[in-house]
């Protein structure tokens, strides 16, 4: 049973292997780590590019491979990891690079990895649960892995897979330009999974299913949780609330749940299975950031188009949480060095980014800002959070408004959402 298993997925990892893929911007750095010793891991969403990243990497060794995602593996209940390296071996022969895919559907795996590990493997894993990240990677393998996280597409591999060549002078070439606003326009709305950008599905249709299994298979099942139905909803509610505020216990009150503690654990399962993230207010207090509302933010705009209820598209906030997804993306981590801030005269400004102890900018992100009224209100945000937190550099990201205001003796940048997107820098 077993070696069949490893027989047939060799067989699609060979095919696989044979088909062409948008590279992807992380590609050099998974690369860099490739040959070390520690071992990889590649976290990220369901359905995201994770097996295809990691084969592009081992692509030019070889590499044995098996995926605990198998539904095969469930009906037999489980696999003995003993029995799983010998047939490998059988089939593989003397290799020691090896790519495990979903390796948290294995109990106890961060023994057996380990093990590997010790004995002189080359492991690369992928999961589709953060909780790796933290919890289990940093007990299990502290100092021993390189967490490399793989999110839906971003810009720049958007329009690669769009066959659309990305030159600075778009910006000034009107047609380009227009191009260019209405491929972003799609981005905005449609999302980055691979299979939506690339392929000629119906991206509503696609994606609603793609959440509820996720919801299902990586929430419920996971998790045993026994009131389906009520997690269900808080995705739901969630996803339709994106880019606003939300508290534990109004969630708990509306959506009938049994305590504050319940509402919690269902909301931070549904970001263990990178369905949504949380942003918290900065403040030195402690007390203070985790008494406050929290932002939601969803991991890819496309789940909100398929799954919230909404008359027509909130360009603005879909373009704020483009520009939250896109911080995670290069690395700066919510609740530790990106957050969301308000004045003493509550005026919130939409992101302040951290270096260490230090603030190094504040974002703001408005849809149209040609309004003076509009603008005033995000210039005077950024203006008076700036002399509190002490930090010069102010950005607005606007949807194609590009020039820079003095005021107060301080600079605001205005700046293209997709003149930021595409800058090679990462903050």
């Amino acid at each position: 049973m077993l070696k069949n298993i490893i027989l047939k997925q060799k067989k699609e990892k060979e095919q696989y292997l044979t088909f062409n893929y948008v590279s992807r911007t992380k590609e050099p750095f998974g690369k860099k780590w490739l040959s070390s010793n520690l071992i990889k891991v590649i976290l990220g969403p369901r359905r995201a590019g994770k097996s295809v990243f990691c084969l592009m990497l081992l692509k030019d060794c070889s590499f044995m491979y098996f995926n605990f995602d198998d539904e095969i593996l469930t009906s037999v209940g489980g696999v003995s990891t003993d029995e799983l390296m010998k047939e490998l071996h059988s089939v593989y022969g003397n290799i020691k690079n090896i790519l495990f895919d979903e390796i948290q559907n294995l109990p106890a795996w961060e023994l057996f990895v380990n093990r590997l590990h010790r004995e002189g493997y080359n492991v690369v894993l992928t999961g589709s649960n953060s909780r790796l990240l933290s919890k289990e990677l940093a007990t299990a393998l502290t100092g021993r892995h390189i967490p490399i996280e793989i999110l839906t597409f971003d810009f720049k591999e958007f329009l690669r897979a769009k066959n659309f060549q990305i030159d600075p002078e778009y910006g000034s070439l009107p047609q380009k330009h227009g191009e260019l606003l209405k491929l972003m326009e799609e981005y905005l709305i449609n999302g980055g999974f691979p299979e939506v950008v690339v392929s000629n599905l119906d991206p509503k249709d696609y994606l609603e299913v793609l959440f509820d299994s996720l919801l299902f298979k990586d929430v419920v099942k996971r998790h045993r949780v026994k009131f389906s139905t009520q997690i269900s909803n808080l995705g739901s509610h969630l996803v339709n609330n994106f880019a606003s505020f939300y508290s534990l216990r109004k969630l708990q009150v509306m959506l009938n749940l049994k305590s504050i503690t319940t509402t919690e654990k269902y909301t931070k399962y549904l970001e263990e299975a990178y369905l949504i993230f949380s942003l918290f207010l900065y403040s030195p207090k402690s007390e203070q950031r985790i008494k406050s509302p929290r932002k939601v933010y969803v991991v890819d705009n496309g789940f909100i188009s398929a799954k919230a209820i909404q008359h027509s598209p909130d360009k603005g906030k879909l373009m704020e949480n483009m520009v939250f997804i896109e911080l995670v993306r290069r690395g700066i981590k919510p609740n530790r060095e990106l957050f969301y801030y308000k004045t003493r005269n509550n005026r919130e400004v939409d992101f302040m980014v951290k270096n260490g102890t230090k603030v190094v900018e504040l974002i703001q992100v408005c849809y149209e800002a040609k309004n003076l009224e509009v603008e005033q209100r995000e210039v005077n945000a950024l203006l008076e959070a700036s002399k509190e937190l002490k930090v010069k550099k102010l950005i607005i990201l606007t949807w194609d408004d590009k020039r820079q205001i003095e005021q107060d003796g301080v600079s605001v940048c205005f700046k293209p959402l997709w003149e930021w997107l595409l800058k090679e820098d990462q903050v």
